[in-house]
């Protein structure tokens, strides 16, 4: 077997991608098992802060992939990251669930309840509610700015998908008034950096693996990767961006990047 791209590392997208909910896409273990025995770097590279990377890379490992912590760069880790460059330490006000908290705390942040606080961070947040969007707008109205996880409108599960972090962000932007600063995830440079300096490789040597355009296939036609799009997640094969994008591989599913032997 061998590998239709020659790149040395390779960023992997997971939901759409790798699996779907709790549903690995067929193949995906094959896949990243090939890649790692030809010698590739990988890491696993998602906007969703809903859980921490030991999590998921818990649920690799359960799922027949093997993987680390230090192998999973997500959107949480990055906006700690990055908000502690910005303001360390800063009081933030958080829509989003546990793990993200976490992240913050574990980062020295003071994490609050209430309106009193230099930022509100933005995340894909299933708890969402009445009570988080009034703490938004009166946490603005004292002078506070807005920092989001990631831009996605939807998450992919098995099931179909889920409302993501941009529903929590168009609300937010509506009834304070005020944009949003710095968006962190895909396909913001800030992750990707993040990404390859876990990988140890330059942009022109990496491949990105992804189901999104607007996030995964943008960021890597930005950034000079290869790209290569997965029809397993939300992209269609009759949408009309690939032609525009114009990614360098479009596959069915993430286990075609490995080529059956010759007959």
């Amino acid at each position: 077997m061998s590998l239709r791209l020659p790149h040395r590392g390779w960023l992997v997208d997971l939901d759409g991608t790798v699996y779907r909910g709790e549903a690995l896409i067929p193949g995906a273990d094959a896949a990243i098992a090939e890649l790692r025995r030809a010698g590739r770097r990988v890491a696993f590279l998602s906007n969703k802060p809903l859980a921490t990377r030991a999590d998921y890379a818990a649920k690799l490992t359960r799922l027949g992939i093997p993987t680390s912590a230090d192998d999973v760069v997500n959107s949480s880790l990055v906006l700690a990251r990055h908000l502690a460059r910005l303001d360390a330490g800063a009081p933030v006000f958080v829509i989003g669930e546990p793990p993200l908290v976490a992240e913050l705390r574990a980062h020295h942040f003071e994490v609050r309840a209430d309106h009193r606080v230099r930022w509100v961070v933005i995340a894909f947040d299933r708890t969402f509610d009445y009570a988080k969007l009034d703490t938004a707008l009166q946490a603005v109205r004292g002078g506070a700015r807005l920092i989001a996880t990631n831009p996605d409108r939807t998450c992919p599960t098995e099931d179909g998908e889920i409302p993501d972090c941009a529903g929590m962000i168009a609300a937010v932007e509506a009834v304070t008034g005020q944009a949003v600063e710095v968006v962190v995830g895909k396909p913001s440079p800030i992750i990707l950096e993040v990404a390859l300096k876990r990988l140890g490789v330059a942009p022109a040597d990496c491949v990105i693996v992804g189901d999104r355009i607007e996030t995964d296939i943008v960021m890597g036609k930005r950034g000079g990767l290869a790209t290569v799009l997965v029809l397993t997640g939300i992209t269609r094969a009759r949408d009309p961006r690939i032609a525009e994008t114009s990614p360098d591989l479009v596959l069915g599913s993430i286990r075609e990047i490995v080529e059956p032997p010759h007959q």
